[in-house]
Formats: structure tokens, sequence, C-alpha cells
């Protein structure tokens, strides 16, 4: 668990915590970690979980999956980032997504009513891990917000300007790169994979972008 330390000291949850502070506080937290092999199942859908988990190394993705197994990608988790805190929050729910592996990595689970109580050993630094929480779940809210947004638009070349639009905001630069393959992209979407693929050409012939794989380059 040492080397993952510098892996916890930058995530947002142990923000302004030190490392020396992180290892005293993953005690108090329960924390377990465990290795996942590419498109195993962290979480299923269904599962009852107390633990919110974070990726060390390595990808997931959150994802839902309808009655005839058609996935709609959530979101993309990478190391530092937090995932099924909503329903850790409400443990006799059972979760409605899933979190599957995007490749080989490494998750830590931390006990999620020993984030929201103060330890026996009172230690100064656990208001600041239940603050740093808080902001973690703000940013995500933010995030499906933006999702949202793609969402609500009404055509795939709508949806893909959009999206487009706000990584390249993100990034600060009109050339970026994007964290999903094509089907991953259309997943995020939730649009058919050719249809997208068909879009981007037609966008690309109209000089509007160029692209390479995840690499986009957006022109005025």
């Amino acid at each position: 668990m040492d080397h993952f330390l510098p892996v916890l000291k930058k995530s947002s949850l142990f923000s302004g915590v030190s490392q020396e502070e992180i290892q005293g506080m993953l005690k108090c937290l329960s924390a377990r970690t465990k290795h996942y092999k590419k498109e195993e199942f962290i979480i299923r859908s269904g599962d009852y979980i107390r633990s919110i988990g974070m990726v060390l190394s390595g990808t997931a993705l959150i994802i839902q999956e309808d009655f005839w197994g058609r996935r709609t990608i959530i979101s993309e988790v990478t190391p530092g980032f937090i995932f099924a805190e909503t329903y850790a929050c409400l443990a006799s729910i059972p979760i409605e997504m899933s979190v599957v592996a995007d490749s080989e990595c490494d998750v830590v689970f931390l006990d999620y009513n020993k984030i929201m109580t103060v330890c026996t050993s009172a230690c100064t630094y656990h208001t600041k891990l239940v603050q740093n929480f808080l902001t973690a779940i703000a940013g995500k809210n933010m995030a499906l917000t933006k999702k949202m947004q793609h969402m609500s638009q009404k055509t795939i070349r709508e949806k893909l300007l959009s999206y487009l639009s706000t990584e390249s905001l993100k990034s600060g630069a009109s050339s970026f790169d994007i964290p999903f393959n094509r089907q991953q992209l259309a997943d995020y979407l939730s649009i058919d994979r050719s249809a997208l693929s068909n879009e981007l050409s037609k966008l690309q012939a109209e000089g509007l972008l160029n692209y390479k794989k995840n690499r986009f380059t957006l022109m005025e």
C-alpha cells in the first residue's frame, strides 16, 4: 500500500493531508486494496455496498446496462478519483450501475461510516477528510450535469460538438485527447457507433475538426 501513497496524496479526498497522516487514516478507515484484471467487474449492479472505492492504478468505467445488455458509460474513473460514494451513503439500496476495470487496476475501499464518524483517536485531520469528501461529491455532480448537457442535445452532431467543446475547454487547448475509444464514446453519448463514426467523418470533411484515434483538434 505504501507505494500508492503518492496517488492518495494527490487525490481530492486526501488533499491537505500528509503521507504520514494518510498512513494513520487508512487504518482508521479499514482500508483494503484489491487488484482487478481488465474487463473484471469491481462492483456489479444489484450489489449492496458500504465502502467507497478509489482507483489507485489503471482505469475503470462506471456503466449501466439495460435488460438487453446495451451499455451506457456514465463516466471514467482514473487514479485518485472515488466511485460508489452515493450508494455507500445509502447502504440499504442496491447499486443500479456497475463498475468494470477498463485496464488492469488497483482499487482501495474505504469504510463510509468511518469517514463520516470521528475515530476514537480523534485525529485532527478527520474534519479535513470529511470536507474533502463533500468537495469530491460536488465535483462529480458537476461532471454529471455536464453529461446531461451533452445528452440533452437533439442530434448526434450537437451531442458530439457539445462534448468535444467541453473537453477542449477543460484541456485549455484546441487539440486534446479524450479518454474514450469510439465504442466507449458512443456508449457515453448513448448513440450508435456507426452513426457516430459517420458524423465524425462529416465534421472532418466540413473542416470543423480533425481527429486520429482519440486525439481531436477543433478548427475555428
